[in-house]
Formats: C-alpha cells, structure tokens, sequence
C-alpha cells in the first residue's frame, strides 16, 4: 500500500516536472519569437513607454498639467493657448488612453468570449437572438449611441469604456461563435459527451481554451482601435471632462490656434500615432505566432 502511494506520488512529481519543463518551453518559444520580429519588439518597446508614462505620470510631469499662466500662452515649443505646459499635459493624457484602451478591451472581450460561446455551443433561439442583438448593436450608429448616452448620463471616464464596451464585444462574439461552431462537431467534444460530461465541463475546460486565441489577436488589434475611439469622443467633446487632459481633448483646444501654435497639435497627435502603430504592430505578431495557420505557413 505505502509502495503504491510513493509511485503515485513520483508519477504526479513527474507529471508535474514535465508540465512545467513544457511551459518553460513555449516561453523561451515565445520570447525568441519576439526577439526575431522586430517590428513587434518595437512595439513592445513603445508600449510599455506609453504604460509607464502613463502609471509614473506625477514623477515625470514636470509641472501640473492644469496650472494656468496667461504670460506664457502659446510660447513655443511647450505651452497652449492659456499658458498650460503641453509635455505635462500629454504625459497625464496618457493616462486616460491606457485606461480606455485596456478595460474597454477587457470588458468588451469577456463579454463577447462569454456570449460567443452560448450561442454556437447550443445554438438554436438562443443563437438565432444573440445573433439578433449583434445584428442590432453593429447597425446602431456610434456616434448616435456616445451622444444619446453621454448627453443623458453625464462624460465621465467609466461611462467611456461601458458606452466603447457595448459595441465592441459583437466582433469577439461573431469570432468565437464561428470558431465553437466548428470545434463541438469535432471528436474530443464527441468523446466528452459520450462519457457525460457536463455542458458547463466542455464549455470551460475544452471549449474555452481553444477559443482563446483568436480574443487575444482581436484584443491586441483592437487596443490601438479603442485609444483611437476615445480621442475621437474627447475631440467632439464627449469624453472625460476637462480639467483631466486627454489626447484628443488637447487635439480639440489646439484646432482653432493650429497657424499660431503648431505643437499644440503636433505632439499629442505624434503620441496617439505612436501608441496605436506600436499596439498595431504587437497585435500583427500575436496573430503570427497565435494563428495556427499562420503559424504553419510561415
């Protein structure tokens, strides 16, 4: 009895090791991956600027971005039309950008993950109406919805990510549906309902995983997307109220004074091109390295 506890003990230590050996593995796979695709290790790089710009913003400001000077309006290269200093305000801008672009992609991406696998995994009225509501949400004009909502609640930064959130899950759902579609008819989804597995089982432990790259690529691709969304609504007025400065609100102070003073503009329209081209290009690499087909092409 003791001898066939220590065996199960040294399978499992084994099992373990090996399990762990494999991780390491595709690690060192991913990260030399990386290091080959240079324009996604640029990426990276501008990222990871752009998230710790925006997480040590009060060290690296140099002067409060909200703090006014009339004698020292449109000084160039670094103040605005009421004396503000311009780098301040990008750096604090970009907070608001990494906020709006990573929960929107997250609640947008659980959301549609979620509903995308309802819906092809039992199909029937429960895909025919989600389908319908897809349908819906991605005929209902964007601008309309930001307005009607924004001008009824009030801008405030959650509203943003809820107001982006709501009409981008629908491209994770199409995704995921179509890929569930094609995994329940295969035989490890067979095997699992013959030997009774539960709905819920398949659905998290064999569905769930395979569906989880595709929602990677999509949330990648689409963080560069939701940063460019959010300064379009703060460049109409519909994002987070001033005095917080934002990208695109400081698009929208700069417009009218663009012949007086070039860089109000310039700069926070230089940060927005760089943080979506560096989101833009790790996205491309994620799809490279995800994407089975991709993967066996290349």
């Amino acid at each position: 009895m003791v001898s066939e506890q220590n065996s199960l003990k040294a399978s499992q230590i084994e099992s373990d090791y090996d399990q762990f050996g494999e991780e390491i593995h595709w690690t060192k796979k991913f990260l030399s991956s990386l290091w080959a695709s240079k324009s996604a290790l640029v990426g990276v790089i501008i990222l990871l600027i752009v998230i710790f710009t925006a997480v040590f913003a009060k060290f690296l400001s140099p002067m409060d971005p909200s703090e006014q000077s009339l004698l020292l309006n449109m000084k160039p290269p670094g103040t605005d039309h009421l004396g503000r200093d311009l780098l301040s305000r990008v750096i604090y801008g970009s907070q608001v950008s990494i906020i709006v672009g990573v929960f929107s992609v997250l609640i947008s991406g659980s959301v549609g993950l979620i509903l995308g696998l309802i819906s092809g995994f039992y199909g029937g009225k429960i895909d025919y109406m989600l389908m319908r509501l897809v349908d819906f949400i991605l005929s209902f004009p964007f601008i309309l919805l930001a307005l009607a909502t924004i001008n009824v609640v009030g801008p405030s930064l959650t509203l943003i990510i809820v107001v982006i959130s709501v009409r981008m899950w629908t491209a994770y759902a199409r995704v995921v549906r179509g890929k569930v579609l094609s995994l329940k008819e295969s035989e490890f989804i067979t095997a699992a309902h013959s030997i009774g597995a539960s709905n819920w089982r398949i659905l998290l432990l064999h569905l769930l995983p395979n569906t989880l790259s595709p929602v990677i690529i999509i949330g990648s691709l689409y963080l560069g997307r939701m940063i460019v969304i959010e300064a379009g609504l703060s460049f109409l007025g519909l994002g987070v109220p001033p005095p917080r400065p934002t990208w695109g609100g400081i698009l929208s102070e700069g417009r009218n004074h663009i012949y007086l003073a070039w860089w109000i503009v310039t700069f926070p329209g230089i940060a927005i091109t760089i943080t979506v081209l560096g989101s833009n290009m790790v996205g491309d690499w994620l799809r490279n390295v995800l994407d089975p087909r991709l993967r066996a092409r290349s």
